[in-house]
């Protein structure tokens, strides 16, 4: 018999829930994905810092469950004084990992506030709070929607990292080879820190197609066509894009990926059985 594979690292990421019903679910499903063992457990932060009480009432709850969390931080709207009252709770709070973002600015605002790139909110947690937090920042495969020019984007992200992030995660993306040359032409800037890649599981085909087509994250012809040709075929859909997307994190762990973050919408069901394939 061959020796089991080591458990490919994983982490999670959810947003904060908007109803009751929501909150209770949301404890079913981080009760749910605990079961995998995750690293972390990521929660949004809405535009604007506008889910910002309930971002750290979700991470409390996480972590009352026993499980590592981290909050995401936005430089959207934000002021060294509220990043640094955000910063003294969720020390206050035990928390050691931090998701330190740009944001999208809120409809009809103008002003972003006292940071104006990801990297400036990065630099003044690394000056405020030295080493107490773990800082991972995002990434972009297929570059950052807003970006005219691929080179400008890798030039933003080496930023990032050289101004004290320890790692980082990407956006979610179906074309693993967009992956690995962004890694590499990374690396060849320097850049050492662990770049996760950022799943999405096909939770609803259609609504990740319109955040995909928003995002200038390509979805490869073939499998829109096929999953557009099984119309309202559920179950055929759910197990196309399971094998879709657990092929995909096959190839990146074999090329190298230090591990999956998954995009889980607050839902377990095909998270788990993407994770299951792979430590199987």
């Amino acid at each position: 018999m061959s020796e089991r594979q080591p458990r490919i690292p994983i982490s999670f990421e959810f947003f904060p829930p908007n109803t009751p019903v929501g909150d209770a679910k949301l404890v079913d499903v981080v009760r749910q994905l605990g079961a995998a063992q995750p690293e972390f457990f990521s929660v949004t932060y809405g535009a604007g810092g506008a889910t910002r009480d309930k971002t750290l009432q979700t991470v409390l709850a996480i972590a009352a469950a026993g499980h590592s969390a981290a909050p995401h931080l936005s430089c959207v709207g934000a002021t060294r004084e509220t990043v640094a009252q955000l910063l003294s709770t969720y020390r206050d709070h035990g928390l050691r990992r931090i998701v330190a973002l740009r944001g999208d600015l809120p409809s009809g605002t103008a002003a972003g506030g006292e940071f104006r790139y990801a990297a400036d909110l990065v630099r003044f947690i690394r000056e405020t709070q030295a080493h107490h937090f773990r800082i991972e920042v995002a990434a972009y495969p297929e570059y950052h929607p807003q970006q005219r020019y691929a080179a400008r984007d890798l030039a933003h992200f080496v930023d990032k990292v050289k101004s004290g992030a320890d790692s980082a995660i990407t956006q979610f993306f179906f074309n693993a080879d967009a992956y690995f040359h962004f890694v590499e032409q990374v690396r060849a800037l320097g850049v050492t820190v662990p770049i996760v890649p950022g799943v999405m599981p096909f939770h609803n085909f259609a609504k990740i197609a319109q955040f995909a087509a928003r995002d200038g994250i390509e979805i490869p012809r073939w499998v829109a066509l096929k999953m557009e040709g099984f119309v309202d075929d559920a179950v055929s859909i759910r197990a196309f894009g399971l094998d879709v997307v657990t092929k995909m994190c096959e190839r990146l762990v074999a090329g190298g990926a230090p591990g999956i973050h998954f995009y889980t919408m607050n839902q377990s069901a095909l998270t788990l059985e993407i994770v299951q394939r792979l430590n199987g």
